[in-house]
């Protein structure tokens, strides 16, 4: 099972906040990702461990970083995501709605399984929200 298989979408809503929240300088207190998520400081952690135990998330002293793993996580999950908004809207769903629709299948589909979409629309290089789909750097993926 890949990496995204693994999480559920407030493990990613948790790896999110982690790497909008952190600088160079610090990591991300565990306040400010319970706040991201809404949610209170332990649940934010339990959240948060997971993501640990998969090295995707370093702690220390209270503050949390993104990995190299969890960086390559993140980039991953927005190509997923925009890749399977670029189909819905092909499919004729509004930008907003294909955001819905792609949010519902982007942590389930595999890596291979996003190429071939992919490679179906024609490798688009913007989602339906202008933004850009990274494009696939894996060997395996075939761009």
């Amino acid at each position: 099972m890949e990496t995204l298989q693994r999480l559920t979408r407030r493990q990613l809503d948790a790896l999110r906040a982690i790497g909008a929240g952190e600088t160079p300088e610090k990591g991300v207190a565990l306040n400010q990702i319970a706040a991201a998520l809404r949610v209170q400081a332990p649940s934010a952690l339990g959240h948060v461990s997971p993501l640990e135990v998969l090295g995707l998330v370093s702690r220390h002293r209270g503050k949390s970083r993104l990995t190299a793993g969890g960086r390559t996580a993140l980039v991953e999950y927005q190509r997923h995501h925009r890749v399977a908004e670029s189909l819905f809207s092909r499919l004729g769903l509004a930008p907003e709605e294909s955001c819905t629709a792609a949010r519902e299948v982007d942590l389930a589909i595999s890596h291979a399984t996003v190429e071939r979409v992919c490679a179906a629309e024609g490798h688009p290089s913007v989602c339906p929200h202008g933004a850009p789909i990274t494009p696939c750097s894996s060997p395996k993926g075939g761009r």
